[in-house]
């Protein structure tokens, strides 16, 4: 297939108008050309979440069934949840967003990620990293204390390799450790410790020797000097980063998912929440964006990473916080653009596959209105015309020469 005379941003830049070829799902051109037949559409790359989870009830935001993100995993059939955790993941991809890592997956996550590789499902690239937290840390404690069927944990360094090694086993890619406390987890503390040096040692180590990419949670300055001295390859959330901290991020380009949205509507409770997590997520964010902001003029590598799940940030709201990171970033949308594509796909290990527009690279692009890597306000779910994953239009339908049947 091919689109002829096009605007193409290709993750770096501006090609300028192009012609676009692709076939069996990989991009087989890209030249340019004097038609100019949609002055109006531009092409962007596919946008890529480096931190969502799947394993969510995929209705709408604020479901007031009670189906909420705590509550729902324990009361709906594993079966049940498989489904949902491809159906989040479609819409995720009919809105432009065509990779997806989940940073808190199992088994379910891994098997609809191959599922979709297989092609049985059309879907996006997904990939699947597990949890390595220890009992009563932040991940255990997203478990009320009377369940008795809780995910794993892991309480000595040998446990924490025994735990890596069985989601490698099942078919996982990346792993999560967790190096603070958190906002949601039931009777949590930001700043708490999660796991000792030698624990997370023993992960890191672990995962690295069986090609994994390590993901760890940090809210706090202490988390992330932790994250940075186990040699952790991203941080998510960093929200009480410091000068010194952001200073050895820039220097050493570890990728920071950032998570604006998700930290704003629990500190003004736009969905149900625990006073205690509205008031924690609300003392994050107090001091958050000044510090981001200089963060980013340090040369921080702030990427893409929303924590959607579909209770909170919903799938396709990543365009929304694309617009959030500009603002707080005080940068122009060409740069978060290239935080959302080439640069995210960079981070996990996904940058030869995808991320860009470019021969040999897979067909993953959005066909929008305007100029989405100029003005911010284009850079909207609205604005998107038509969605190719995997070389398939999955979402609107490309734009067809006048005169042509």
């Amino acid at each position: 297939m091919r689109l002829s005379g096009i605007r193409v941003w290709d993750g770096s830049g501006d090609a300028g108008l192009s012609t676009l070829s692709w076939d069996d799902g990989c991009i087989t051109g890209l030249e340019p050309s004097g038609d100019d037949p949609w002055p109006e559409l531009a092409i962007v790359p596919g946008l890529v979440d480096t931190h969502v989870h799947m394993l969510g009830h995929a209705g709408e935001r604020g479901d007031p069934a009670g189906r909420d993100t705590f509550t729902w995993p324990l009361v709906s059939t594993r079966e049940e949840q498989v489904l949902h955790v491809a159906a989040n993941a479609q819409k995720a991809m009919r809105h432009g967003v065509t990779t997806l890592r989940d940073l808190a997956a199992d088994e379910a996550q891994a098997a609809v990620g191959r599922v979709f590789d297989q092609g049985h499902l059309s879907g996006p690239r997904v990939l699947a990293s597990g949890g390595v937290g220890m009992t009563a840390g932040h991940l255990d404690l997203f478990t009320p204390p009377a369940v008795r069927e809780r995910p794993p944990t892991a309480d000595s360094p040998a446990e924490c390799r025994r735990l890596v090694r069985t989601w490698a086993r099942a078919g996982l890619t990346g792993i999560k450790v967790y190096t603070s406390g958190g906002v949601l987890s039931i009777g949590d503390q930001v700043g708490w410790r999660n796991h000792t040096l030698e624990e997370l040692h023993a992960t890191v180590d672990e995962a690295h020797a069986l090609g994994m990419l390590v993901a760890a949670h940090a809210h706090s300055a202490e988390g992330i000097r932790i994250a940075l001295e186990i040699g952790a390859d991203s941080i998510e959330h960093g929200t009480e980063m410091t000068p010194d901290v952001a200073a050895m991020l820039a220097e050493r380009r570890v990728p920071v998912a950032p998570t604006l949205l998700i930290n704003e509507m629990i500190a003004r409770a736009e969905v149900p929440v625990a006073p205690e997590a509205q008031q924690a997520a609300a003392e994050l964010v107090a001091a958050r964006d000044e510090a981001f902001r200089d963060a980013a003029r340090a040369g921080v590598r702030f990427v893409l990473g929303t924590d959607a799940s579909g209770y909170f940030v919903e799938f396709g709201d990543q365009w929304d916080e694309l617009r959030r990171m500009a603002d707080v970033f005080d940068t122009g949308p060409e740069a978060v653009l290239r935080a959302a594509t080439s640069d995210a796909a960079d981070s996990i290990g996904l940058g030869a596959v995808t991320g860009r527009i470019a021969p040999g690279l897979g067909a993953d692009f959005v066909v929008m209105r305007g100029r989405p890597w100029e003005r911010v306000r284009d850079l909207s779910a609205d604005s998107i015309v038509a969605v190719v994953c995997r070389g398939r239009v999955v979402a609107g339908a490309l734009p067809v020469p006048s005169g042509s049947t």
